[in-house]
């Protein structure tokens, strides 16, 4: 039994399929199924059942595969260890964030973490919130920029800031003109969210529920429309498709003629978002390096949290 065999089929669990997880691994598939044969005949148990579009894993399977991960983890950890002696925050640093929250907040993280401490490399990692806690439990990721609420994985979680959500609407609009706006007005609206995955499509639904039935027939709410990203509709927003919701770092430093960023009038809704490591991360010393850097940058109209 090797690392690379409990790599493997940690892998394969991951994405059910032999293909991807040999792309994930950078090898062959071929090389990759020899291996977690050889592996099975090892321990004489059958790991996964092969089926004809997806591979699942028996009960006894994913035992081990749990057992793997932590196997890969403490491993990690003995060169994590041996780093620390000599200098606790060098090397790279492997940082997950939101998609909604990358675009605004990396630029100045990014300088930040190169004036404070160059000798800890950010490699950088944009994805949805599901796919990054699968990320830190196989320890792909050192940590994970999030928002709040996720699935509880028993992280550790430090706080960092929470930040109010604007209403974003085209100048032409007859609300542009207001100095703030009501959650319950925005049923009569054309909203535009983002696609199925995005915690912050979440957040605005929390706001107004109503569009969450995506029904045309409910009183005052006109068809909704998806995006792939914030930038996206803000852009619709700009061509007048409708409005939007976000949050307040994402509200554009350049000047933008044609979209007025309005509060809310009461309640203001906000998220809250928050840095999450696996409890076992031997460097507390990267962690702590990280959020320092994060409370150093310029984040104009959140709270910042300690």
């Amino acid at each position: 039994m090797t690392l690379t065999e409990l790599r493997y089929i940690v892998a394969v669990a991951r994405e059910k399929h032999f293909g991807r997880a040999a792309e994930a691994c950078f090898v062959s598939q071929p090389t990759l199924s020899v291996a977690i044969k050889k592996l099975e005949e090892e321990l004489d148990v059958k790991l996964f059942e092969r089926g004809a579009s997806e591979v699942s894993v028996t009960p006894l399977g994913e035992e081990i595969v749990r057992q793997a991960q932590q196997v890969i983890e403490q491993a990690a950890a003995i060169k994590e260890i041996a780093k620390r002696g000599k200098d606790p925050v060098a090397g790279p640093l492997r940082v997950g964030v939101i998609y909604t929250i990358g675009p605004y907040l990396l630029p100045e993280l990014v300088r930040e973490a190169i004036a404070t401490v160059p000798q800890m490399p950010l490699v950088l990692q944009e994805n949805f919130t599901a796919r990054l806690l699968d990320m830190l439990r196989t320890g792909e990721l050192d940590c994970a920029i999030l928002a709040e609420p996720f699935p509880d994985t028993g992280l550790a979680v430090a706080p960092l800031y929470d930040e109010p959500f604007l209403v974003a609407v085209p100048t032409s609009h007859p609300l542009a003109s207001r100095k703030s706006i009501s959650a319950e007005e925005l049923k009569h609206e054309t909203l535009l969210l983002l696609g199925t995955g995005h915690c912050f499509r979440d957040h605005v639904l929390e706001v107004c529920p109503e569009y969450a039935r995506f029904s045309s027939n409910a009183e005052g709410i006109r068809k909704s429309f998806e995006g792939s990203s914030l930038e996206t509709i803000k852009y619709m927003v700009a061509a007048g498709m409708g409005v939007t919701v976000v949050p307040v770092l994402g509200v554009s430093k350049d000047a933008q003629p044609h979209v007025r960023y309005i509060p809310f009038s009461d309640s203001v809704p906000t998220r809250r978002v928050v840095l999450a490591w696996r409890r076992t991360f031997t460097r507390y010393e990267a962690i702590a390096a990280l959020r320092n850097a994060i409370y150093a940058c310029e984040l104009d109209g959140v709270e910042r949290l300690s």
